[in-house]
């Protein structure tokens, strides 16, 4: 059996303890042979591989990013490198001569959709997701969160210590794209006063009068902001609009325009941190290692018996699978009667509603 790995779009802590065990699983179950694709679907279409064995993926569970490298634009039918044209064909006709039997694919939301789109084509493929947005459908958790969490938790006591020193409204803004898990999760991990998600666009009133509340009580406030949070009535907060990517919308800087909104109510200064990029990078946590580790085996699994077109899932304790096509380019968001909402309400989080 010949097996290719690669690992799709944004990078995040874990996907090498996915290429390990995938690697170690296959060789010493069944005795295949591995090679790994550099930079996602970018190797399949520019012949970019090499092999992959124990030495290869040895020490490398701890480490963050991907050996193998990635890449968050290359879609072969949509290529970037030529105006947009379809190259599946020329994909196609590289994978029959790597003579692989299977291909694993690791990825988020977009990767599993070109995953799904070769499957069609007759492809063997399976998905192993990955994304710190944690907004894969039918996944209850992807690799790679927990570790953002940290992250965004760790920000947030450093900053609060800086608002009470200095009596300041301090805004930390998370990614997510369209879910707001991360900030969820981390608002209430990190003690955030108010908590600002995609899923309930914020009223600004209710954001000042919090804020002046917590002038008069503890002197500063603490909000955790998601990228993709707007007002009511208002619109996303953009960086940029990129047509040859897949999510055409480049999310970024609602801190920002949070900022620039509550300054002019507030007699308290207020400033605003963007995370950014720092929460995809360093070591993965060690519940990240493990889960990412039992997706990768799981994975390894789906091969040997041939089950392909399938995505390995995590539902409640359990590893278990479902079709490419019921996850392909689409978005888990925080549903609006999470348990999570009402546990922030109860502890007096402000979630941007109007009281």
């Amino acid at each position: 059996m010949h097996v290719g790995v690669l690992t799709g779009g944004g990078d995040c802590p874990g996907l090498n303890a996915v290429i390990r065990v995938v690697t170690k699983a296959l060789i010493n179950e069944c005795g295949a042979r591995v090679t790994g694709i550099e930079r996602g679907f970018l190797g399949l279409v520019e012949r970019r591989v090499r092999p992959l064995d124990a030495r290869a993926v040895g020490g490398i569970l701890g480490q963050g990013g991907t050996i193998l490298g990635t890449h968050n634009r290359a879609d072969p039918f949509r290529w970037f490198g030529a105006g947009g044209a379809d190259v599946s064909a020329q994909v196609l006709d590289y994978l029959r001569e790597l003579g692989l039997d299977a291909l694993v694919a690791i990825g988020g939301d977009g990767t599993m959709a070109i995953a799904h789109r070769f499957s069609q084509l007759g492809v063997p493929v399976v998905g192993v997701p990955k994304t710190i947005d944690n907004d894969l459908m039918h996944n209850d958790r992807s690799f790679g969160f927990d570790s953002a969490v940290a992250v965004v938790t760790d920000a947030i006591e450093r900053l609060e210590t800086t608002a009470r020193s200095h009596g300041r409204v301090m805004i930390v803004e998370t990614m997510g794209r369209y879910a707001g898990w991360i900030a969820l999760e981390a608002g209430i991990a990190g003690g955030a006063d108010a908590i600002l998600i995609p899923e309930i666009p914020y009223e600004l009133d209710a954001l000042v009068a919090l804020c002046r509340e917590r002038e008069q009580a503890q002197g500063y406030t603490i909000v955790c902001v998601a990228e993709g949070a707007k007002p009511a009535g208002g619109t996303l907060t953009v960086q940029a609009r990129l047509a040859d990517s897949p999510d055409p919308l480049r999310l970024g800087g609602v801190g920002q325009v949070l900022r620039a909104q509550l300054e002019q109510h507030l007699s308290s200064e207020v400033r605003a941190t963007l995370l950014g990029h720092v929460q995809r990078g360093g070591a993965p946590t060690a519940f990240d290692r493990v889960l990412a580790t039992r997706f990768g085996h799981a994975a390894a699994r789906l091969v040997q018996r041939g089950e392909f077109g399938r995505m390995v899932t995590l539902q409640g304790a359990d590893c278990v699978s479902v079709p490419l096509a019921q996850v392909a380019g689409l978005n888990r968001c925080v549903p609006i009667d999470h348990p999570l909402l009402d546990t922030a309400r109860s502890l007096g989080v402000s979630l941007g509603e109007r009281r």
